[in-house]
């Protein structure tokens, strides 16, 4: 049910293997970061380093982007704002940089994968929060999952998994669950490092490594291979808000559902060559030898 249907296959196999090669690429490539200027007085100092660095990739969303960003310092009282500007013309970067973002440019479009993994490799804040530019989350919605990283959590996890109680669910949707019944996590249901907001402890993104942020699917799996405390600590509706999802009502069509179903299924080929063929799950009753 997970696997992209055969007109996709090869353009889906295509963006997954430009998205691995511009993590690699990019990571390796010195970026343009421009401090910018405070966004009001009082603003914290970092020259000790922030406690907070909330992690923003955008590309031309200058209606949302104020709004995103007073919403981002507010989160924490030492707080830096760390937006990607990639493929953006529209005056986006120059209004982060005069909110008091730290922004970092790309000419080219990267994805917001991508995105997100270069944000986190220049965080210096002890837990990394990731948002989109495009969706305005309140800081009293995003708080939580700060309060959960700093009570010991180290993945914490948008409790958001997409509507179910339908007879076609999304594929989106279902690969979530999906995923997270093969790691032996169904506790988690359909929550995942692919929605926003979510929020990493430093330890998370050192176990995990930031060039792996560019799959979000296969980051969650190797934390929690890895031992991390992952957890759905509270619930944000982001499904409402999402352009994405709205141009798919009007289009009947979403144009990052196989590139998304890719993603897992990466994540799980990752997770069964680290494991064994059934993903360390038991045979329970059935008997191979018998049919050797």
């Amino acid at each position: 049910m997970l696997k992209p249907r055969a007109g996709n296959r090869r353009r889906t196999s295509t963006r997954l293997h430009r998205k691995r090669a511009a993590a690699g690429r990019l990571h390796s490539r010195r970026t343009t970061v421009r401090p910018g200027v405070p966004a009001r007085a009082g603003q914290p100092d970092y020259s000790g380093g922030p406690a907070v660095s909330v992690v923003i990739p955008v590309v031309n969303e200058r209606r949302t982007i104020e709004r995103v960003i007073r919403q981002a310092f507010r989160v924490h009282r030492n707080t830096e704002v760390i937006v990607v500007a990639n493929g953006t013309t529209d005056g986006t970067r120059q209004l982060a940089e005069s909110l008091g973002a730290r922004v970092i440019t790309y000419p080219e479009a990267l994805g917001h994968d991508v995105g997100r993994s270069i944000g986190a490799k220049e965080a210096k804040g002890k837990i990394v929060l990731f948002t989109d530019g495009d969706i305005v989350i309140p800081a009293k919605d995003l708080m939580p999952l700060i309060k959960a990283v700093e009570n010991g959590v180290d993945i914490a996890l948008n409790s958001y998994m997409g509507p179910t109680g339908k007879r076609n669910v999304h594929g989106v949707v279902l690969a979530k669950h999906a995923m997270n019944i093969a790691l032996s996590r169904p506790d988690l249901k359909g929550a995942s490092m692919t929605t926003i907001p979510h929020a990493l402890s430093r330890r998370a993104l050192e176990t995990i490594g930031f060039e792996e942020l560019a799959v979000p699917p296969k980051a969650q799996a190797v934390g929690i291979c890895r031992g991390l405390d992952v957890r759905a600590v509270h619930y944000i509706d982001v499904g409402r808000p999402n352009p994405i999802r709205r141009r798919r009502q009007k289009t009947g069509s979403d144009p990052l559902e196989q590139l998304i179903i890719g993603d897992h299924l990466e994540a799980m080929d990752w997770y069964i060559r680290s494991t064994n063929e059934r993903g360390n799950l038991p045979d329970l009753m059935r008997v191979r030898e018998i049919v050797r």
